[in-house]
């Protein structure tokens, strides 16, 4: 076991690499239609190539979940820690000084790639290092510090055009809000990189690495034999409801809502949407790591969230006649239901043997992240045809019936001991 100071400075560091991995992740969404602008990208066009980018950054994630969990198992946690944080901050740096829509769709699908190692690698180091009983404290404090930072890209994204004038007047610089946004990213995620000295790896990964007949990160072996292979689809599919919400109800919520506050600019209305949410998203993670410790069990309060997401997508979709300040508030109360992120990470982490525990833990997340791609190709494939409320009936019904049947299917792990390898 180690020492309490040094955990608490691995917490730290993938609690504030998470909280510049949301930065980020999120910053796309808030400023894209401000920087495609600045780059003469107007119209029609500036809808395909905002799909582009997007899809450039969601295919960087979904490579980079697999190397990151590769790299994990294979040279170590921290240096995918590190590494993800490096490759990302550099990417939000060169991103801010984008010339037209070739380099800046490389620049995301590099930053795809830096995003999608961080999480994977700080909720392994911690769930190993900490005290079985204890980690998901770690893996709790890591997650619902790290949501935060989209609160930060949204208020980021909407007083970035003041920043600059300061920022330009002070430094005698000529940059725009959406320019200062991704550099603020880069300068962040560079300054975690002084933290390196104090971080090492677990002792779990340590005996691992010298047992060099087993082998690690076989990621194939995932899907060669069958009970593996559904108990990790069944991880994936927890956490589909996450990015139902987000994905569908909040970044569309202008299709549900524009009507109802149509003297609102729709940028405006989605961005305080995605900062209420991830608002609530954070106090929801807090709360369902406290009560899964607290009960000694993770699966039943995921169950009982998901329960929570179904009630409250039902009161979002009956579109009552509400104030802008109770829209605000069901976003924050839907993110707080669908704060279970931390736990269903947890999980993840916890159903595999060290030799492929990495693996596992960083390509759960980005392939539900990644999965927003078909989730809002059918949400609108429905749309056009039925309606932006019929649509987020069927895909709502089908993401959250499918994570609660999972949820139902995976062992409980709370309190379970880690220290053991996969046959592979």
């Amino acid at each position: 076991m180690q020492k309490p100071k040094n955990v608490s400075l691995l917490i730290t560091v993938a609690a504030l690499g998470y909280f510049v991995d949301i930065y980020d992740l999120i910053l796309f969404n808030v400023i894209k239609l401000k920087s495609l602008e600045a780059l003469g990208i107007v119209g029609q066009q500036q809808f395909e190539y905002e799909k582009l980018l997007f899809n450039c950054q969601m295919g960087g994630m979904l490579l980079g979940g697999i190397l990151w969990g590769i790299l994990g198992d294979k040279k170590g946690r921290v240096s995918v820690l590190f590494g993800s944080i490096l490759l990302y901050s550099l990417a939000n740096i060169v991103n801010a000084f984008a010339t037209g829509i070739v380099d800046y769709s490389i620049y995301r699908f590099i930053a795809g790639v830096g995003l999608a190692g961080e999480l994977g690698a700080g909720i392994t180091l911690v769930a190993e290092t900490m005290h079985r009983e204890k980690r998901g404290y770690g893996t709790m404090i890591i997650v619902t510090f790290g949501a935060l930072g989209a609160v930060l890209a949204a208020t980021i994204g909407k007083e970035g055009e003041n920043i600059a004038r300061w920022l330009n007047g002070l430094l005698s610089v000529n940059l725009m809000g959406w320019q200062i946004a991704y550099l603020l990213g880069g300068v962040l995620g560079m300054l975690l990189l002084l933290m390196r000295a104090g971080a090492y790896e677990s002792g779990m990964f340590e005996s691992l690495h010298k047992t060099s007949t087993v082998p690690k990160g076989a990621f194939l072996s995932l899907f060669t034999e069958r009970k593996r292979f559904v108990k990790y689809l069944n991880c994936i599919l927890i956490g589909l409801p996450i990015w139902f919400v987000v994905g569908v109800l909040i970044n569309f919520s202008h299709k549900f809502y524009a009507e109802t506050f149509a003297g609102l600019e729709k940028q405006q209305l989605v961005a305080d949407a995605i900062m209420y949410t991830y608002l609530g998203l954070s106090f929801g993670d807090l709360i369902s790591g406290l009560l899964s410790q607290w009960f000694r069990n993770r699966k039943k309060i995921v169950l009982g969230y998901i329960i929570g997401i179904i009630v409250l997508v039902v009161v979002y979709l009956l579109r009552f006649d509400i104030s802008y300040g109770q829209f605000n508030l069901l976003c924050f109360l839907l993110g707080s239901a669908t704060g279970y992120w931390a736990l269903f990470v947890t999980i993840a982490a916890e159903q595999f043997g060290t030799n492929l525990r990495s693996t596992v833990t960083s390509t759960v997340p980005n392939f539900v992240r990644g999965a927003v791609v078909p989730i809002t190709f059918f949400f609108g494939m429905i749309l056009n045809s039925a309606g932006a409320v019929t649509a987020a009936i069927v895909v709502g019904s089908v993401c959250l019936g499918l994570a609660f049947f999972a949820t139902l299917a995976v062992p409980e792990t709370f309190d379970k001991d880690l220290d053991y390898l996969e046959t592979v």
